[in-house]
C-alpha cells in the first residue's frame, strides 16, 4: 500500500511512497519529443559502481576518470566527500550527451537508470537494516508520464538494470546512511578517515595499490589467496573496501588485525611526529636566518 508524504511546493516529486509491487505510468523512448531533455540539466551523484563501469568503458584509471569526468561535492554537513558527474563546458548538460543521445548508455549511472523514479532509504532508530521506498519524479519537460505503459517498480528496475547497481552499492549506501542518521553520536570522522572513504569508494585502482602495500600488510592479517583475489577482481575489491570503511568508521571488526599491529602503528606515528617536528624546527631556523640577514642590509 502506498503512503502519502510531504513534498515542497513546486517540487517535481509526487508525494506518494511506493513499494516494489506498486505500479506507475511511464515510458521513455527515442521517438518521444522530449528525448534527452532530462540530460540537459543534470545533478548526478556518482556511486562507486558507476565509476568502475564508466572508467572501464573509457579505458581509464579511476584517478584519470575522476579528474576528467567528475566534480567534488560534500554529501553531508560534516564534509563526507562525494563526486558528481561533470557537465559540458559552460553548460548544465551531461558531458556524455551527444546529438545522437547518451554516448555511454550501456554503462550509464544508477541515477540515470532510475529516472523518472527516485529512491529513498531510511533506517528506523535501533534498526539494523535500512528500508527502501520509491517516488515518481514529474518534471515539466518530461512527456514520458503521458505514455500508456504501466509497470510495477520491480519491473521497471529490472528493465533498467538497476538491480545490479544497487546490489554492488548496497553496503556503501548503508555506510552513507548510517553516517547521516548517526549524526553527532558517531562524530565527525578525521581527515584521514575521509581520505580513506574517498579512496575506497571512488579510486579503486589507488585502493588496490593501498591494499597491496607493505604498510597495509603490517596492520591487517589477510589470507594470501584472498589478497590475490582482491588484486584481480574490482567488484570484490569494492566490497572489501566497504568492509574496511565500516571497521574504521563504526568499529565493525570483520578484517583481522595482526597481533603487533597497534605497536607498529604507534611506532609509525612517533616517526612521522619526529619528522614533522624536525621540519618545523628547520623552517623556524631558516626564518630566523633570513631575519638576521635583513638586519645587515
Amino acid at each position: 500500500m502506498s503512503t502519502e508524504t510531504d513534498a515542497r511546493p513546486g517540487s517535481p516529486i509526487v508525494p506518494t511512497q511506493l513499494g516494489l509491487d506498486d505500479k506507475f505510468r511511464f515510458r521513455c523512448h527515442k521517438g518521444i519529443a522530449c528525448f534527452n531533455k532530462c540530460c540537459e540539466n543534470i545533478d548526478i551523484l556518482l556511486t562507486p559502481y558507476d565509476i568502475v563501469r564508466l572508467k572501464n568503458r573509457f579505458g581509464l584509471t579511476s584517478r584519470e576518470f575522476i579528474d576528467r569526468y567528475t566534480v567534488d561535492c560534500q554529501m553531508d554537513g560534516q564534509g563526507m566527500p562525494g563526486l558528481k558527474l561533470r557537465t559540458g563546458e559552460g553548460s548544465t548538460a551531461c558531458v556524455n550527451l551527444t546529438p545522437e543521445g547518451c554516448s555511454v548508455y550501456a554503462d550509464r549511472p544508477a541515477a540515470c537508470r532510475y529516472y523518472a523514479l527516485g529512491l529513498v532509504s531510511m533506517r528506523k532508530k535501533d534498526s539494523p537494516a535500512d528500508e527502501d521506498s520509491y517516488f515518481v519524479v514529474k518534471e515539466d519537460h518530461c512527456l514520458g508520464h503521458l505514455e500508456p505503459q504501466v509497470q510495477t517498480i520491480r519491473e521497471y528496475r529490472r528493465e533498467q538494470g538497476v538491480d545490479e547497481y544497487d546490489e554492488v552499492n548496497r553496503e556503501w549506501r548503508q555506510i552513507v546512511l548510517k553516517k547521516r542518521s548517526g549524526g553527532p553520536t558517531i562524530g565527525r570522522p578525521s581527515e584521514r578517515s575521509f581520505e580513506l572513504f574517498f579512496l575506497a569508494s571512488y579510486d579503486v585502482d589507488g585502493f588496490r595499490e593501498f591494499v597491496a602495500s607493505p604498510a597495509f600488510g603490517e596492520v591487517f592479517d589477510l589470507d594470501p589467496a584472498l589478497k590475490q583475489e582482491l588484486m584481480r577482481d574490482e567488484l570484490k575489491l569494492l566490497q572489501f573496501g566497504f568492509r574496511l570503511l565500516k571497521q574504521v568508521l563504526f568499529g565493525e571488526i570483520t578484517i583481522p588485525l595482526k597481533p603487533d599491529a597497534a605497536q607498529k602503528r604507534f611506532a609509525h606515528y612517533q616517526e612521522r611526529r619526529a619528522q614533522s617536528q624536525a621540519g618545523v624546527a628547520a623552517q623556524l631556523a631558516d626564518a630566523q636566518d633570513k631575519i638576521y640577514e635583513s638586519l645587515g642590509d
